[in-house]
């Protein structure tokens, strides 16, 4: 063949060529098709016959063109009336006919097929043929099984599923991920990360990065996110796993993004931190106690319940006494002496003022004034203020000047307010929860009595 029946032109053809009829196209065109494909004429002789027809049965286009049907060589001679009757009834029928039979291989193997049969029309709309298209069935059934995942996972999965592209950006989501976003499905597509969570984006984009470059992580993993609601950003964490889409076109793997499903844990994980900190609250509790056991003075007793308490909950506190029984009946106003503290430079034991304590100057309405008054704890914080208003929060009620959470609980035994500790936090923590005012009040009980314990051994020495 010349140069330019090859290129597909018609300007050069030389003397006597007869110009293309397209079908070295249509042959290269049925060659190229994924799909095995046969065609019959009106009279049902096999007209064509593609590369992947015999990939799949072994018999060649030059063996296969021009036999009568597939009696004999594609299929059984008892089963070949059958098989063709339902072929060529596509010709009587509008759309496509499925069927699913057994074709014989070169071999003499049985092959199981699921065919696909349409009616070819000649020039005035006749039938003059029909094509059939077919794929073994376990190729087929994994075909329908992929697109029924598919289908499931954006429909109805329990748990997220995302489809990001190669620029980081959602290209399909599902209705659980959509509500996980608290946004709608369509307005997710196509929008940057960042736009859809406030926090923990550069985290999520990281792990999108690596995938598309090295593949999939080993295991799940957990990532903390804040998402916007009608009621501001919530902090969740979403358990993820992420998988690299390439497609099965292309002869090397080209990315066509990542698929990244995750499903939200907040509850369990918030489950599990609160039962892991409460774990270590016990166990510091009881080695407060056993060490402060071994005290010979009550009142160190006191500061090593203090010390113990302060890993992983404050970062200062202080214990005031009420001076000359001043809260015993609830009259007068309330005076409370500094009996001990936490060192607020260098971190240490906490140190005791000894009998000479200093008077606490206090304004009223002091904190630790109103958990006198009230027998109960008082929780307060410098609120959402810039580093100077905090510092001059903490300075106005006589507090370290890093401290913007505050947690005042009483201090009481036998029946008798004996004074006020009060734990303080800086900014790199949370404020104080109800949770924390709990364990406060189960480190003030044991301070109380520790300090009930040094009065009555004190008045028991004088007298």
């Amino acid at each position: 063949m010349s140069a330019s029946r090859r290129s597909g032109t018609t300007d050069e053809l030389g003397p006597g060529e007869p110009e293309r009829d397209g079908s070295d196209l249509l042959a290269a065109l049925l060659d190229g098709m994924d799909a095995a494909l046969c065609a019959f004429d009106a009279a049902g002789v096999v007209t064509h016959w593609n590369r992947e027809a015999e990939r799949i049965l072994g018999w060649t286009a030059a063996e296969a063109v021009g036999r009568q049907g597939f009696a004999g060589w594609a299929v059984r001679t008892a089963d070949a009336e059958e098989v063709e009757g339902r072929l060529l009834s596509a010709m009587d029928s509008p759309g496509r006919q499925v069927h699913e039979f057994a074709l014989l291989t070169k071999e003499g193997g049985r092959v199981l097929v699921r065919t696909q049969s349409a009616a070819v029309r000649g020039p005035g709309g006749k039938p003059a043929g029909v094509y059939c298209a077919f794929s073994e069935v376990h190729a087929q059934i994994d075909l329908e099984r992929s697109i029924a995942l598919s289908e499931a996972l954006f429909e109805d999965a329990s748990w997220g599923v995302v489809l990001v592209d190669a620029d980081l950006r959602p290209a399909v989501v599902n209705a659980y991920a959509a509500r996980a976003l608290g946004i709608g499905r369509s307005a997710v597509l196509g929008r940057p990360l960042g736009d859809l969570l406030p926090q923990g984006v550069e985290e999520l984009e990281s792990a999108l990065t690596h995938v598309l470059a090295e593949g999939a992580p080993p295991a799940p993993a957990e990532m903390w996110v804040s998402v916007r609601t009608g009621e501001g950003e919530k902090r969740r964490c979403w358990r993820s796993g992420f998988l690299r889409l390439s497609s099965p076109l292309a002869e090397e793997p080209v990315p066509l993004g990542v698929g990244w499903l995750f499903q939200d844990i907040t509850e369990a994980k918030q489950a599990e931190q609160e039962a892991a900190l409460l774990r270590f609250r016990s166990n510091q509790l009881h080695r407060a106690a056993r060490a402060a056991a071994e005290c010979e003075d009550p009142a160190e007793a006191a500061t090593l319940h203090l010390d113990f308490a302060l890993a992983g909950f404050a970062d200062h506190a202080l214990i005031d006494r009420v001076a000359d029984g001043s809260a015993a009946d609830g009259e007068g106003r309330i005076r409370l002496v500094r009996a001990a503290e936490t060192p607020s430079g260098t971190p240490g034991p906490s140190m005791l003022s000894g009998k000479a304590g200093l008077p606490a100057r206090y304004a009223e309405g002091h904190p630790a004034l109103q958990c006198v008054a009230r027998s109960g704890s008082v929780r307060a914080g410098a609120g959402d203020v810039g580093p100077e208003e905090a510092r001059a929060w903490a300075q106005a009620r006589q507090w370290p000047p890093d401290a913007v959470h505050a947690l005042c609980t009483v201090l009481r035994s036998r029946g008798r307010t004996l004074g006020v500790v009060t734990f303080l936090r800086g900014a790199g923590r949370s404020r104080f929860e109800r949770p924390d005012a709990v364990y406060g009040e189960d480190v003030a009980v044991r301070i109380a009595a520790a300090l009930d314990l040094a009065d009555v051994s004190g008045a028991a020495e004088e007298a």
